[in-house]
């Protein structure tokens, strides 16, 4: 069995829209809920995580692309569609890059500095990490929007995703 990376972009991709959808009815004042206590302490509201996952989407690009990092701090966090529209930014780069690299390419290990340590990994493992973590994190929201009493009541299952057709 092979699944493919446009697998889970095609997933992210709508799962992001669903979630750009829910936001922009429910207004900008959602994005400034708090993570209080049940943050990490990198994130003070979910607007700052939404931006984060689109940020490192991007700086993972910048990263494979021997480019320099952008700053994503100018993107505005408690604005729906800034916010979004940095993420079909973000996409769109990600989508382009993973469309020119070779398959050679793609899986040989490449080394550079994330955070504090210096990492050696294929630009494939990248690419996948990328598209998890974004997952991960929306999994992140939902439940931190349920705790503090928003109901979102979408579902954003992979099986209900029109990915793999339907």
């Amino acid at each position: 069995m092979h699944i493919d990376l446009s697998d889970l972009i095609d997933y992210t991709d709508w799962e992001r829209q669903k979630w750009h959808d829910w936001f922009a009815k429910n207004g900008d004042h959602i994005l400034n809920i708090s993570l209080g206590p049940r943050g990490d302490g990198r994130f003070q509201k979910i607007g700052d995580w939404i931006r984060h996952i689109f940020s490192a989407e991007k700086r993972y690009v910048e990263r494979l692309s021997n480019t320099p990092l952008s700053d994503p701090s100018s993107i505005p966090a408690d604005n729906v569609e800034a916010l979004f529209a940095f993420g079909r930014q973000s996409r769109e780069e990600f989508k382009q890059f993973a469309a020119t690299i070779s398959e050679a390419d793609a899986n040989r290990a490449v080394e550079f500095k994330l955070m504090n340590t210096v990492i050696t990994v294929t630009p494939k493992k990248i690419f996948t990490h990328v598209l998890i973590h974004e997952m991960r994190h929306w999994a992140q929201i939902a439940t931190l929007l349920r705790l503090n009493g928003v109901r979102e009541n979408e579902f954003h299952d992979f099986v209900l995703s029109p990915a793999m057709r339907g």
